[in-house]
């Protein structure tokens, strides 16, 4: 599968304008009128239901009622002591299954409170500017933990086990810290570097370092970590792309999505960035919506996602895929690839139609053909654990208990390389709350 960047193309101004248009920041954020307003909506509910349904628990009514008295300091530390990445949160949760389905007013047929740009108002004036840490660190312990991985889970972690006063060395494998709020999410949703402010926010409490460009497996060790440090937290991710299994993946022009995402959001100027003219993108999930999105944004003439099954079963969620109907995207669904077709280069991709039948998926024997100069695959990912064979596993990911350990003493993990709920930033953030947690008291607590 070719994954090399995308490669130059004519970059004159007019076509940089374009494109900064495009990818203008696809949520503006609220004016202080617009807050309050919006604030003013909500019922303040006791035992809030949009509470319960945010995997961090944000005490949502106390930060909107802290918004409508003008306490936009106070709704900022309201959000970020449950979640550290409360913006980027703001700005990619799919609230709209999360909190939002879950507020009040929806059962009066009401629109409901906008959770999402209430929680940007609040914390985007804290991480952005250079003022004091909001948190401040408890004595130090002496206590030093390793962490694998500089995405959402793995800085969660850190920043908890900081304010506990222990210090901590993450190492990550790419030259960025972030994870996926770096290189996979789309660059409309995190626009002016706003991944890299958030991190820059997070070191902010003191006692973390990050050494970059450290793989796992290969210049980090989980046996040499655990004799250097006093705990080890296991945030890698999924790091293997699924493949289709089909003939042609090796074509040029057939690429993994997130690596399709990661070029787009590293490049400085998206006007030299080259974009397929016939592009088909392969899955039902976010990240087939955002490939498929930002390669229309990019100027591709026709774009269409393929999915095997139908638009209820996707990933992706009703607002997501509206979305990317609206940006032009030719949605096809019950269709599983066959074969990608091509000389050296991608030409055309077959596929057969699909049906379900006594709840299996079937194909019907009915087939078709479309034109393609890029393939998308946007179809999970998986873990590679020949790195991880001490450590138990199920369905593919590390097994752990309620704080957080795996079953190896002192070993803990998070995000999405465990199975703890939806692979969503959000998740990851309270799954390295939880370990952080687990951790400090694996250490002795207050005591540690």
């Amino acid at each position: 599968m070719d994954e090399q960047p995308i490669n130059n193309n004519q970059g004159d101004n007019s076509l940089a304008q374009h494109l900064d248009s495009n990818f203008a920041d696809l949520h503006p954020p609220l004016n202080q009128q617009q807050a309050s307003q919006q604030a003013s909506r909500c019922l303040f509910c006791y035992d809030a239901p949009c509470v319960i349904a945010c995997p961090t628990a944000i005490d949502i009514p106390k930060f909107i009622r802290q918004i409508a008295t003008d306490n936009q300091a106070g709704a900022a530390r309201t959000i970020l002591s449950e979640n550290i990445m409360g913006g980027t949160c703001a700005r990619a949760c799919p609230t709209e299954i999360l909190c939002e389905q879950k507020c009040v007013l929806v059962k009066g047929e009401d629109e409901p409170i906008d959770v999402s740009s209430l929680q940007r108002y609040a914390v985007d004036p804290v991480i952005i500017a250079e003022q004091d840490h909001p948190f401040k660190r408890a004595a130090n312990t002496g206590k030093k933990i390793a962490i694998i991985g500089a995405g959402p889970a793995g800085l969660a972690c850190a920043h908890a086990l900081a304010v506990f006063g222990h210090d901590v060395q993450i190492f990550e494998a790419k030259a960025k810290p972030g994870g996926l709020n770096e290189y996979g999410l789309a660059a409309y949703k995190m626009v002016d570097d706003f991944a890299a402010k958030e991190v820059k926010f997070i070191l902010g409490v003191g006692g973390i370092s990050i050494e970059y460009n450290q793989v796992f497996g290969r210049d980090v060790f989980l046996d040499d970590l655990k004799e250097k440090f006093d705990a080890v937290f296991v945030g890698i991710g999924l790091d293997k792309a699924n493949s289709l299994g089909i003939t042609g993946e090796n074509l040029n022009g057939v690429q993994d999505a997130l690596q399709f995402i990661a070029n787009l959001r590293q490049a400085k100027d998206k006007s030299t960035l080259n974009v397929g003219q016939q592009v088909i993108v392969i899955g039902g999930g976010n990240t087939a919506i955002d490939a498929a999105i930002q390669a229309k944004r990019l100027g591709a003439a026709c774009v269409t996602l393929v999915y095997r099954r139908g638009s209820a079963q996707m990933g992706a969620t009703a607002w997501e895929q509206d979305l990317a109907k609206t940006n032009g995207v030719v949605v096809r669904d019950w269709a599983k690839p066959l074969e990608i077709k091509g000389d050296s280069q991608v030409q055309s991709m077959s596929f057969e139609q699909t049906k379900l039948s006594n709840g299996k998926l079937l194909g019907t024997g009915k087939t078709f053909t479309l034109p393609a100069d890029q393939v998308l695959i946007a179809i999970g990912q998986n873990l590679d654990n020949q790195i991880l064979e001490t450590m138990d596993m199920a369905n593919g990911k590390i097994t752990v208990g309620d704080d957080g350990q795996t079953n190896v003493s002192g070993v803990f993990a998070g995000g999405d390389c465990i199975a703890s709920g939806e692979d969503l930033t959000v998740q990851a953030v309270q799954d390295g709350k939880i370990a952080a947690a687990g951790i400090h008291d694996y250490l002795g607590g207050a005591n540690g």
